[in-house]
């Protein structure tokens, strides 16, 4: 069970970044935002960077709804509308185009791959929770919603971690490759152990009469 503090500020950096994202490619060109060195992609691929954007924003911002056990149960139909939200409009169009940016990402092979791994495993484990959900197993869809959206928040701790190494005074070309694998391996290793099947141990012996 998530702590009413982790649970809040879960929330906090997760609409906080939705918003600031909106806010960022609504009010300003493509790459305004960004390191110096970054701009040329955003401004060769605009068409990639507002759908993985946007697509990111939109899970952001609903996957903490979907988690909410209380919502689940007192509003089902919108519990089920709303999944159809995150996994289409967000995980699906966010990670695609996320996918394929991945190979223009700065910091070279290293960044390329973390990040394409992380728009694959984002990708799939949305599809599995879909494929539970369809199939009424709502244990395992539940777990591979969780794990899915410690994926989603891989843009949180992306810009948590951005702002530690500043702040730090490393050198943007020498950590920025690392944040392809630190803002998400954490999360999803996280995750993994708080929706890991808990043993029950062998059943106890027969009551005796």
């Amino acid at each position: 069970m998530i702590r009413p503090f982790a649970w809040a500020l879960m929330i906090l950096g997760a609409l906080g970044t939705a918003g600031y994202a909106i806010v960022a490619y609504t009010g300003w060109p493509a790459g305004a935002t960004v390191h110096p060195e970054m701009r040329r992609v955003y401004a060769i691929y605009p068409y990639l960077i507002y759908p993985h954007v946007f697509g990111s924003a939109i899970a952001l911002a609903v996957g903490p709804l979907q988690l909410s056990t209380r919502f689940r149960r007192r509003w089902p139909k919108a519990h089920r509308v709303l999944g159809r939200v995150y996994l289409g409009a967000g995980v699906l169009v966010g990670g695609v185009a996320g996918l394929v940016l991945a190979f223009h990402s700065f910091g070279g092979w290293i960044a390329h791959l973390g990040f394409a791994v992380l728009a694959v495993l984002w990708l799939l484990s949305g599809a599995l929770a879909l494929r539970f959900a369809l199939q009424r197993r709502f244990d395992l869809h539940r777990r591979w919603m969780i794990l899915n959206f410690s994926l989603t928040l891989a843009a949180v701790t992306l810009r948590i971690q951005l702002g530690l190494a500043a702040a730090a005074g490393w050198p943007f070309e020498a950590f920025y490759p690392w944040l392809a694998w630190t803002s998400w391996v954490p999360n999803l290793l996280l995750a993994w152990v708080f929706t890991r099947p808990r043993a029950t141990g062998p059943p106890g012996p027969p009551p005796s009469r």
